[in-house]
Formats: structure tokens, C-alpha cells, sequence
């Protein structure tokens, strides 16, 4: 057993990455999408955060959170998204075949790889780099030619508010290659 710990700041601001159990490819699918609008909906009831970027793409997700004051738990509130979008699309995207005793004992699904990573954005140039990486992951990915093309992205956002350019990310504007979970 790793001995891996946690970032654990509370009020922080962290950059997450969650991925597909086996890479499959799903995320995009309209019920799958609409089931984590729901899913972190209904846990922000209970558990708020503020979501300050988000990418969809087919078999992962990349994110920045930043948690209320005197909350560092984000493990509860990732474990809770995952539970509601596993009830909701469970069903359709499950695979038997795919079950391990380890699955069966921990009562997990095949929807999602069982854990996440977290890096705790530790200033703003920090924040500013994986914002550029969130947003410019399509790409990298050969899911667009431009930025402005992939539909799942807080980019949009953004542009309305004149962070970014609507031309950004055209081309290989940037080193993508670096410490962001993938």
C-alpha cells in the first residue's frame, strides 16, 4: 500500500483530474453529461464549491475547484458525483465482465477509475497554467483544431468574460506536457 497523501488545505483552490474506469469512452454522452450537471448540483446543495474551470472529454475530465473556507474534503464531494452519476447511467454503462473481487468487496462499478488526482493550485501562476491546460486539453487531444471548437468547456465562459480570446488556442500554442494528471 502507497503512501500517498492528500493535499488537505481548507479553502483551497484544487486542479483534479477523473478518469473512466479502463478509458472508456462516455463522458459526452448526453445522459452522462446531464447526469453530472445534476450530480454536482445536488452535492453543492450539501457540499458547495466553486467550480473556476471544467473540460469534458470522452474518457476524462480535468477541473479546478476552489472549497469554502474551513473545507479541505473533496474527497466527499468527488465520491458523491461519482455515486449519483454511477445511479443515474449505472445501468446502461455497466460491464459485468469488467467486475474484479476487488469491485465486488469495495461495491464499486465500471464507470469510473476508483480514485483521482489533485494538485492544490498554490499561486496564481499555478492557477494560470492549468487553466491553459483545462482549456487547451481538446486539443492536445486532436478533439478540435481550436479551442473555441470543443463544446464541454468552461473556454466559453471565459470568453463572454474577456479572459481569454476566442481565437486562443488556434494551434500549438503552448507545451502541454507537464505535471497535470494525465
Amino acid at each position: 500500500m502507497s503512501n500517498y497523501r492528500r493535499a488537505n488545505f481548507k479553502g483551497g483552490t484544487y486542479f483534479f483530474t477523473v478518469v473512466t474506469y479502463r478509458r472508456q469512452n462516455f463522458l459526452c454522452n448526453e445522459n452522462v453529461r446531464k447526469a453530472l450537471r445534476d450530480g454536482i448540483r445536488n452535492v453543492q446543495t450539501t457540499h458547495p464549491f466553486i467550480i473556476d474551470a471544467w473540460v469534458l472529454l470522452h474518457d476524462h475530465l480535468h477541473c479546478i475547484w476552489t472549497l469554502p473556507p474551513n473545507d479541505a474534503n473533496f474527497g466527499i464531494r468527488w465520491a458523491m458525483i461519482k455515486r449519483f452519476v454511477t445511479k443515474q447511467c449505472g445501468p446502461l454503462l455497466y460491464r459485468d465482465e469488467w467486475m474484479t473481487e476487488s469491485k465486488w468487496r469495495r461495491k464499486e462499478s465500471t464507470i469510473w477509475q476508483r480514485r483521482f488526482w489533485e494538485h492544490q493550485i498554490r499561486d496564481n501562476r499555478d492557477y494560470e497554467i492549468h487553466m491553459d491546460y483545462i482549456h487547451y486539453n481538446p486539443v492536445k487531444h486532436n478533439l478540435a483544431a481550436r479551442v473555441t471548437d470543443w463544446p464541454y468547456s468552461t473556454f466559453h465562459r471565459y470568453v463572454r468574460k474577456g479572459v481569454y480570446s476566442g481565437n486562443w488556442g488556434g494551434g500549438n500554442i503552448m507545451d502541454t506536457k507537464g505535471d497535470c494528471g494525465e
